[in-house]
């Protein structure tokens, strides 16, 4: 079938020419068939695609030359359609399905006396418009020999024609070739039938005399497409022409290859970023992308179910369409509008975020409701954990004993680092001048990110064989850890502890202890066992397995963890 092109206005021609002009008219949008473009980068879409025929009648199905009433012809299967008419058009060379091959002669039985060799060349030349064979093509006659009256059925389908889907936007068209339109012209209207109501898909009357496609054989010809598509809510369908030109003289013409076509607009969602943090906003764009011949599509909606954990943000929507409302509540997205005459796509854009790490998906199921709209693929977000920065730090002992001071010793720093990474240090052997003596020191700090994108940091210092203050506070073995991690939602929570063996301050073990646990040594110190700090918005702590303070003012730190994670721009801590 080959499609419409506006080439030029041509000339009127006289009857009793052998043939003569028509014209296309403008209000009729032509079918032109465009090439989908390849995205272009992630997220692009597709150009308007070419409306989809859901139903076509080429007036072939067991025609040779022997003319048929359009009313004794029968479609081909699984359809069958068959055809009415009013009795003007059944009559003086109306109705008729004939072809080149119908014998010179004419039949009585047409009405069409000495236009019959005009109305076989009509139904050559529509032959040769569609890209058929003109000597075997079949047309319907409109010759009009006589006055119809305006307003009448020149075809109506028996019966109503399946569609495929509710809420659809239809339209009609209809290849036609119109001669002496120096006289008056034809003036279609194609209608939708629902039950017993006649739709109008036209906002203007097809008039083949006033704007040509082209011109073949000298007879103007072309693809008319109706020019005011109906969002139709059946699955069913039923179609009618109507003539709207009432005279005889003049509107003369031959139809061929009618249509029912599907033009509904494409929905397409897409989220971007494609990848956020947590909390942070994502813009959902609801993209309405038109049919190629871009006539108008008027009051297309959808209801748009948001995943679960999926919300907007407040922020006020956006939209290129018109007629538009876009109205984001709890949960889902509502969308209505219109696509203008002449427009390719318009979009609809609602800022979204989401509380926890994870991905979100919106799929054709996600509609809760949809009319004049064919259903998206399915578009995918993912938010993942923010990038919190890791902060460790451990040693086996520091101690302030004045004039001089011990630096942290055996000490494991992972400091300010957004990427992971661990760090690890041991001391064999730790003299205390004046206070006394540890063995072996070993710590540790890390952070890691998991396959989820969640972080931890942690730190942990081992202390071992401790002997203070000539054997006032001994131990085996002191170990104390700090752990900081975030979950999906970015919250950050640290935790610490110590891990006791065999401690001994003043003659009494300690077991198991509390939080900050003080022991006071009269006359020599005040010992805290288990000593934690938190830090800055309880992204941290910081745990010191056993802290000395003497009355000479020494002080000792033995096995110190201390572990956060810091939003990055913020100070970390300080040791």
């Amino acid at each position: 079938m080959r499609h419409s092109r506006v080439r030029g206005r041509a000339p009127g021609t006289r009857r009793g020419a052998p043939a003569g002009f028509a014209a296309l008219v403008l209000s009729a949008t032509t079918i032109v068939v465009l090439q989908a473009h390849s995205p272009a980068q992630a997220g692009a879409l597709a150009a308007p695609k070419a409306p989809r025929v859901v139903f076509a009648e080429s007036f072939e199905n067991g025609q040779g030359g022997t003319p048929t009433l359009v009313t004794g012809y029968t479609g081909t299967a699984p359809v069958t359609q068959t055809y009415t008419a009013d009795p003007a058009f059944l009559a003086n060379c109306n109705g008729w399905i004939v072809s080149r091959q119908a014998p010179d002669a004419v039949p009585p039985a047409t009405g069409c006396g000495g236009w019959w060799g005009s109305v076989k060349q009509l139904a050559g030349t529509l032959g040769k418009w569609a890209g058929g064979d003109p000597q075997t093509n079949h047309a319907v006659t409109a010759y009009t020999h006589a006055d119809p009256g305006a307003g009448k059925t020149q075809i109506q389908a028996a019966k109503p024609v399946p569609i495929g889907a509710p809420d659809r936007f239809l339209t009609f068209s209809v290849d036609v070739a119109e001669v002496n339109c120096y006289a008056n012209h034809a003036k279609l209207g194609f209608y939708l039938l629902d039950g017993g109501k006649a739709v109008p898909t036209f906002t203007t009357p097809i008039e083949p005399c006033v704007d040509a496609s082209t011109v073949i054989d000298g007879i103007a010809v072309g693809t008319y497409t109706s020019d005011g598509p109906v969002l139709f809510g059946g699955s069913t369908v039923g179609l009618r022409l109507v003539n709207f030109q009432g005279s005889g003289y003049g509107n003369d013409h031959a139809y061929d290859n009618v249509r029912v076509l599907d033009v509904t607009p494409q929905l397409d969602v897409d989220y971007s970023p494609a990848s956020a943090e947590v909390g942070k906003p994502v813009t959902l764009t609801f993209t309405i992308t038109n049919t190629s011949e871009l006539a108008v599509k008027k009051g297309w909606s959808f209801t748009e179910r948001l995943p679960a954990g999926l919300a907007p943000t407040g922020a006020t929507p956006a939209t290129t369409c018109a007629d538009a409302t876009v109205t984001p509540s709890a949960g889902q997205v509502k969308v209505t509008g219109t696509l203008p005459k002449g427009t390719a796509s318009c979009t609809a854009k609602v800022e979204v975020t989401a509380a926890r790490a994870g991905t979100y998906e919106t799929c054709a199921d996600d509609l809760a409701a949809h009319a004049g709209v064919l259903l998206p693929a399915c578009a995918r977000v993912r938010f993942v954990p923010p990038v919190l920065v890791f902060d460790a730090h451990a040693y086996g002992v520091k101690a302030s004993t004045p004039p001089v001071g011990i630096p942290p010793l055996a000490p494991s720093d992972l400091s300010c680092a957004t990427k992971p990474g661990e760090d690890r240090n041991t001391l064999a052997g730790a003299p205390v001048p004046g206070l006394g003596s540890l063995a072996v020191l070993t710590t540790r700090a890390s952070g890691v990110v998991d396959a989820a994108g969640l972080r931890t940091a942690t730190a942990s210092a081992t202390t071992a064989r401790l002997d203070l203050l000539r054997g006032v506070i001994t131990a085996d073995e002191i170990v104390a850890t700090a752990k900081a991690a975030d979950d999906d939602t970015g919250k950050v929570t640290a935790a610490g502890g110590v891990r006791l063996t065999n401690l001994r301050i003043n003659g009494r073990q300690v077991v198991d202890p509390e939080v900050n646990l003080t022991v006071d040594i009269p006359q020599v110190a005040k010992v805290v066992v288990n000593e934690q700090v938190p830090g800055p918005g309880g992204r941290g702590v910081t745990v010191n397995a056993i802290h000395v303070r003497t009355l000479a003012g020494v002080e000792v730190i033995v096995s110190h963890a201390r572990a956060s994670l810091t939003v990055p721009g913020q100070t970390c801590p300080i040791i």
